[in-house]
C-alpha cells in the first residue's frame, strides 16, 4: 500500500494519522513471538515497498496494533518494561524483514527513554498512556545546514504562559507516521530541551522529501516548523542528562547496532536462498550446485561466524545496561556501556556491509538483476551505517582501552 489512498495523510501534511487501538503485551516471551510473527510478514512485501517506495503504512499500523510499540513502558504505568536483550531482540527481527520498518521506530522508543529520565510524573503517565493506547512517536531533530548534528538553531520564544517555535529539521524518522513529533530545540536560555508536538497543530507540516538510496521507506524526511505553539508542559529538558551518569547515548546506539545486525541477517538468508535456488555454480569449481563450490562454502561460513560474534557483542552490550538498570550510576558505569555497545556497533556495521556486499560475489551476475531486488541489502546498509561513522567506535574503544579515556556523552555513542 502507497501513500497515496485516501486513508492516509499527503506526503505534505499537517494531518495526523489514524490512532489503531493497541493490544497489551505482557512480558518479553510475548514480545519476541509476536516481533517474528510480524517479521515473516512484513519480509513478503519488503522487495517490492523498495523497489516502488511504497510507504508502509499498513505495516506500520500492524506494529502499533501489536503493542510492540509500548514494551518499554515501565510496569507501574502498565507496561511490560522488558529488557534491553528483548529490546535489542525485537528490532534486530523486525530489521531482518524491513530494516525501514526496523528504523521506524527508532526515535519512538529513544523518546520513551528520554522521558523515563527527564519527565515529571505528569508527562510520564500522559505519554507512557497514550503510546499504550496506540500512539507513535516521531522525531524532528537535527537540522540539515548546521555544523553539526548536535548543532541546532531551532529556539523556543516566549508567547504567552507558552512559547512558540520555528525551524526547518531533517532526517526526521519517524515523523510522518507519528501522532506526536518530539523536536530538539534551544529554551530562552540556550540550553538543549526536546519539545513534544502534536502532529495536527498549526503551522506544523511533515514533508515526504527523503530521497535516500536506502531506507527508502522510512520517510526520513524534513518537518517544518512555522510558529507551533509549544506548551509548557510539553517540554523535557534534555540539557539536564547531557553530562549525568545516564544511559541515553549507549540505548540509542544499541538500537542502531541491532538494526545493522538485522541487515545483515537479512542478505545473509537471501545470499543462501539464491544460492540454493538459483545462483550455477562457477566452471572451474567442478561441482554441480553452487552450494558445493569450495570457495562459496567457505565465505558463507565466515560471514557466518562474523555475524554470530556481531549478534554475540549485540546481547553482551544489552545485558550490561540490563545490568545497570535501577542503579545509581557514575561516569565509569557509563563508560563501560558506551564501549560494549561501541564494540556491538562496530561489529554490526561491517557485517551489514559485508554481508550485503558478499550476497552479489558468491551468488554471480544473475543476482544483479533487477527483478529480484537483491541491492536493498547494500543499500540499507550502506545508508543507515552513515547514521554514525563507524571509524569513531573504534577511536572510541582504543582510546578507553590505551588511555582510560572516557567517550564523550551523546546519542552517537
Amino acid at each position: 500500500m502507497t501513500q497515496a489512498s485516501s486513508t492516509y495523510p499527503s506526503s505534505q501534511s499537517e494531518e495526523a494519522p489514524r490512532i489503531v487501538p493497541a493490544a497489551r503485551i505482557q512480558d518479553d516471551e510475548q514480545a519476541i513471538e509476536i516481533a517474528h510473527t510480524l517479521a515473516a510478514d512484513f519480509a513478503v512485501g519488503a522487495a517490492e515497498r523498495d523497489r516502488a517506495r511504497g510507504l508502509p503504512w499498513r505495516e506500520i499500523e500492524r506494529y502499533s496494533a501489536s503493542g510492540l510499540g509500548g514494551i518499554t513502558v515501565p510496569r507501574e504505568f502498565g507496561g511490560a518494561e522488558v529488557s534491553h536483550v528483548t529490546l535489542a531482540d525485537v528490532f534486530r527481527i523486525i530489521s531482518a524483514a524491513d530494516p525501514s520498518l526496523g528504523q521506524i521506530p527508532q526515535n519512538h522508543f529513544g523518546f520513551l527513554n528520554l522521558l523515563r529520565l527527564t519527565g515529571t510524573p505528569a508527562q510520564q503517565r500522559r505519554y507512557y498512556e497514550g503510546v499504550l493506547a496506540g500512539r507513535r512517536l516521531g522525531n524532528a531533530g537535527p537540522e540539515r545546514h548546521t555544523k553539526h548534528t548536535r548543532d541546532i538553531e531551532a529556539r523556543l520564544v516566549a508567547d504567552g504562559d507558552g512559547y512558540r517555535v520555528s525551524g526547518r529539521k531533517f532526517y526526521s524518522t519517524g515523523a510522518l507516521f507519528a501522532h506526536w513529533i518530539p523536536s530538539k530545540v534551544l529554551d530562552t536560555e540556550g540550553r538543549l530541551v526536546t519539545v513534544i508536538l502534536e502532529r495536527g497543530a498549526p503551522g506544523l507540516s511533515v514533508v515526504d522529501d527523503w530521497s535516500s538510496f536506502g531506507q527508502r521507506t522510512t520517510a526520513s524526511g524534513t518537518v517544518l516548523l512555522d510558529q507551533v505553539r509549544v506548551e509548557a508542559d510539553s517540554i523535557l529538558p534534555a540539557w539536564q542528562i547531557q553530562q549525568a551518569a545516564v544511559v541515553q547515548g549507549p540505548f540509542a546506539q544499541l538500537l542502531q547496532a541491532a538494526i545493522d545486525a538485522g541487515i545483515a541477517e537479512g542478505a545473509l538468508q537471501d545470499t543462501v536462498k539464491f544460492l540454493r535456488e538459483r545462483a550455477r555454480p562457477w566452471v572451474e569449481a567442478n561441482v554441480e550446485r553452487a552450494t558445493q563450490d569450495p570457495y562459496v562454502i567457505a565465505d558463507v561460513g565466515q560471514l557466518y561466524i562474523e555475524l554470530h560474534a556481531a549478534q554475540a557483542l549485540l546481547t553482551e552490550a544489552a545485558q550490561i545496561l540490563d545490568d545497570l538498570r535501577g542503579r545509581v550510576l557514575n561516569a565509569d558505569d557509563v563508560a563501560a556501556a558506551s564501549i560494549a555497545v561501541a564494540r556491538a556497533k562496530a561489529l554490526s556495521t561491517d557485517i551489514a556491509l559485508a554481508a550485503s556486499e558478499k550476497l552479489f560475489e558468491v551468488s554471480g551476475a544473475r543476482a544483479s538483476l533487477a527483478e529480484f531486488n537483491l541491492d536493498r541489502h547494500w543499500r540499507n546498509a550502506r545508508t543507515h551505517t552513515l547514521h554514525d561513522p563507524v571509524r569513531w567506535k573504534y577511536h572510541a574503544v582504543g582510546n578507553y582501552v590505551l588511555n582510560d579515556q572516557r567517550p564523550n556523552r551523546h546519542s552517537w555513542i
